[in-house]
């Protein structure tokens, strides 16, 4: 793309998801202009409801996209990971807007890491949908082992968010106890433990925003 400051539409199903975002663009890319869309009542809504991932939920994603595009999004960064096949439904809408699921870079990440030691992926959530639609990203061939933490999410509904590193950290050690060679974690609003697993632990801790970001960048450059 031109030397104009690329315009990343984040789109938020969390309310939690959107400061490590914007801490991690601040961080690492300052020069973005940051366009915030929340609906937390997507996340509250595939919670409560039977239907799953169904064409309405697909809707109202697109629905979010089609509206940051318009204002001129040169990328969309969805920021939940528990709605996979609806983010894919708006990369086929828009073939010429990288789009990108809140997970993909990290799920890359990790299995680069894999390839040079096959010790399992130590992947956490604190929303179990999460657990429900990402695990299949990584592909048949990945060693893979999962924790749910949901302790964790509700300790930071709270503002306890000592309680809420507290829980992850836990986790992540009985994941490395059991073998995993490299912890991911599953959602932004877990971005926040990274620096204490990385004190606390002797694998690659990686996050959601900073992988996120990564691929971003790379995906614009010469677009």
């Amino acid at each position: 793309m031109s030397n104009t400051a690329p315009r990343i539409a984040l789109i938020h199903a969390l309310a939690h998801s959107v400061a490590p975002i914007n801490e991690a663009m601040h961080q690492q890319w300052p020069q973005a202009v940051r366009m915030n869309l929340l609906d937390d009542s997507l996340s509250a809504d595939l919670a409560a409801q039977s239907a799953g991932l169904n064409d309405a939920m697909t809707q109202r994603f697109l629905d979010l996209a089609s509206y940051a595009v318009a204002t001129g999004a040169h990328a969309v960064l969805f920021t939940c990971s528990a709605f996979g096949l609806c983010i894919e439904a708006v990369a086929r809408a828009h073939p010429t807007v990288p789009v990108l699921k809140p997970n993909e870079a990290m799920v890359a990440e990790a299995l680069a890491v894999q390839q040079g030691n096959p010790a399992p992926v130590g992947l956490i959530a604190s929303f179990a949908p999460t657990l429900a639609s990402m695990p299949s990203e990584f592909g048949a061939g990945a060693s893979l082992q999962t924790a749910l933490v949901e302790p964790a999410l509700v300790a930071l509904n709270e503002g306890r968010l000592g309680d809420h590193d507290a829980a992850v950290l836990a986790a992540a050690k009985e994941l490395v106890a059991n073998g995993c060679g490299v912890i991911a974690l599953a959602q932004f609003s877990m971005a926040r433990a990274a620096s204490l697993l990385r004190r606390e632990l002797h694998v690659p801790v990686l996050t959601t925003p900073d992988s996120a970001i990564r691929r971003l960048q790379l995906r614009l450059q010469g677009s």
